[in-house]
């Protein structure tokens, strides 16, 4: 792939990705297909970004299919929204804005492939490691919820996620002996994995621990097998942090909600 790919190499992508994306929701326990939609939900978590859908590729619904996914997701106490990548589907956005969605964001979609040169996995004042051990995924756990919003679950998610092929990375400080940061990349499939919930404790933050943990998970990902990592940063600053650990803007994803 070349960078900035141009707009078949975008579109190939964009199609990969959101059939991962759509894969991988259809594995999770609360899943449910709605026309050319599958929706995933967390009944113990009304994040937003626990309780989405994504679209099938190419899908250009009918109001009346927009209006029953509208209705699964009220339903189950949960604002209707999906994510997903514009080239993969370039008429849905329409669609939705007509039946009274609005896009909440257009995030750059930022991957890495064989050979782009990860970034240093090291971080002053930082042990940044593999984290496996309950009580290190507890603290990740926490760290993640609290930079991110959520509700603290406990590490179950994480050990089950481990057991299925998915990482979890963390930044132990040196002095104090805390976990400050946390990421992980998703159990891949097809050799495509997911780099997300990259998060550092608010009093920790600028001593380049998200960079180092964004290295270190995409190292240990690729030496396992993956073969196409991304992520979506949510900020320029957070761009940047990707950019030096290797990864490159390649399309677009879109968040929408009604």
């Amino acid at each position: 792939m070349t960078f900035p790919p141009s707009d078949a190499e975008r579109r190939r992508l964009s199609v990969r990705l959101l059939g991962y994306l759509r894969a991988l929701a259809e594995r999770r326990p609360n899943s449910e297909r709605v026309g050319p939609f599958v929706a995933t939900f967390d009944d113990s978590d009304a994040n937003i970004f626990f309780n989405y859908a994504i679209p099938d590729h190419g899908a250009r619904p009918s109001p009346g299919e927009i209006a029953a996914l509208t209705a699964l997701f009220q339903a189950r106490n949960r604002k209707p929204r999906l994510e997903y990548m514009t080239d993969a589907a370039p008429g849905l956005e329409a669609a939705l804005i007509a039946e009274g969605f609005s896009v909440e964001a257009r995030l750059p979609t930022m991957v890495y492939t064989p050979g782009m040169g990860v970034g240093d996995a090291s971080a002053a004042g930082f042990d940044v490691f593999n984290a496996t051990r309950d009580e290190d995924l507890a603290d990740a756990e926490r760290v993640q919820a609290q930079a991110f919003g959520g509700v603290p679950q406990g590490p179950d998610g994480f050990k089950r996620a481990i057991g299925q092929g998915g990482i979890i990375v963390a930044a132990r400080d040196r002095t104090s002996g805390v976990i400050a940061g946390a990421g992980m990349a998703t159990p891949p499939i097809d050799g495509i994995a997911e780099v997300a919930g990259i998060g550092v404790r608010e009093d920790f933050r600028r001593r380049g621990a998200a960079g180092a943990i964004t290295a270190l998970v995409t190292r240990i990902a690729f030496e396992n097998g993956v073969t196409l990592a991304w992520l979506t940063p949510e900020s320029t600053d957070a761009q940047r942090i990707y950019a030096r650990a290797g990864f490159a803007v390649a399309c677009e994803a879109l968040h929408i909600s009604l």
